[in-house]
């Protein structure tokens, strides 16, 4: 048998532009389709209402592509606080239907609604008493006649040439779970604080539950008095490597800061001749950038990246705390 030929390196057979346009915009028609079809029938507001008011758990099956898709509508019930698990239909019928409890409503996805899998389920999930919901291209499929809600995807036809690999069906199915997810995420009124209690690890969950405090309060407290000198300044910012210190008045206030470059630039400008009665007093910049030390890591990212700094004052129910740095950011990967 003669191997296949391969096109040579660096050619590509097809208009890989137009076809890669082509499923795009297919697959953009088909969610504004689906769009259309949520408010043609009461179904998807009706579930919506069914989950808020579930006691139980929230049960996402299908076979095939529309398993992968389950799956990943699950991880987002579970990432926005609706409880959900993965059911297989192709192992549901073989044990895996002892997870459903009562109390529970089952999510079951399938273009054709016909598969034979589902076909077999369907009936031992009524007969469990759960609640049932059809995600399902085909509205008159035999998923969707036996389901509480029909939550609809119309597709007119894959993005596959073939119109037979699932492209379109999976991309309106995962779309529409979403919706369904950000609707159940809203109304349970599931905030940023919500959200970081679930997403703890790397940087999404840094941004969410990190706040300047965590990081500050590792750092050292450089700072002077108005009346101290130039030596003690300089003492005071590289002994402490934050690169400023904070410059308080005699009760303790922040009257302002002292960079290392503001002192670049004090010298630049040539006074060389007075440094032994220079004090803080004559150096500082009134008015710091601050931030409150409860205020997320995130934020004091954003008032650095504003203002074009790399340090910021923290502050603690108005009193100086310290110092938040570019590098403490870099270090825990916000940056």
């Amino acid at each position: 048998m003669q191997p296949t030929s391969l096109p040579s390196a660096g050619t590509v057979p097809v208009d890989v532009l137009a076809v890669a346009r082509q499923v795009l915009l297919t697959e953009a028609d088909a969610l504004r389709d689906v769009a259309q079809a949520v408010g043609a029938t009461p179904d998807f507001a009706a579930c919506v209402a069914a989950l808020l008011a579930l006691r139980g758990r929230i049960v996402v099956t299908g076979v095939g592509k529309s398993a992968h898709i389950a799956a990943k509508l699950v991880a987002t019930l579970n990432g926005t606080g609706s409880p959900a698990l993965f059911m297989h239909a192709a192992d549901a019928i073989h044990g895996d239907l002892g997870m459903i409890q009562a109390g529970d409503f089952v999510i079951a996805i399938s273009k054709s609604g016909g598969t034979p899998e589902i076909k077999v389920l369907v009936p031992l999930l009524r007969r469990k008493g759960v609640g049932l919901a059809a995600l399902v291209a085909n509205a008159d499929s035999y998923l969707a006649q036996q389901a509480d809600y029909v939550l609809h995807t119309p597709v007119r036809r894959e993005a596959c040439p073939h119109d037979l690999a699932p492209t379109t069906s999976t991309t309106a199915a995962l779309a529409l779970g979403d919706a369904l997810a950000v609707c159940l995420l809203e109304s349970r009124q599931f905030s940023a604080q919500d959200f970081a209690r679930l997403h703890p690890g790397g940087t999404l969950g840094k941004k969410l539950y990190l706040t300047v405090g965590d990081l500050s309060r590792q750092n050292q407290r450089p700072h002077v008095g108005l009346a101290a000198s130039l030596q003690e300044v300089l003492l005071e910012i590289s002994g402490k490597r934050l690169g400023a210190t904070a410059v308080l008045d005699e009760a303790g206030q922040l009257a302002g800061i002292i960079t290392d470059g503001d002192l670049r630039r004090m010298l630049g400008r040539g006074h060389l001749t007075d440094l032994e009665q220079l004090t803080a007093r004559d150096i500082l910049t009134p008015q710091p950038a601050t931030i409150d030390i409860a205020e997320f890591a995130a934020e004091a990212l954003a008032r650095m990246q504003a203002r074009n700094i790399t340090q910021l004052v923290v502050l603690e129910a108005g009193q100086f705390a310290g110092f938040i740095h570019l590098h403490d950011l870099l270090r825990e990967g916000l940056v």
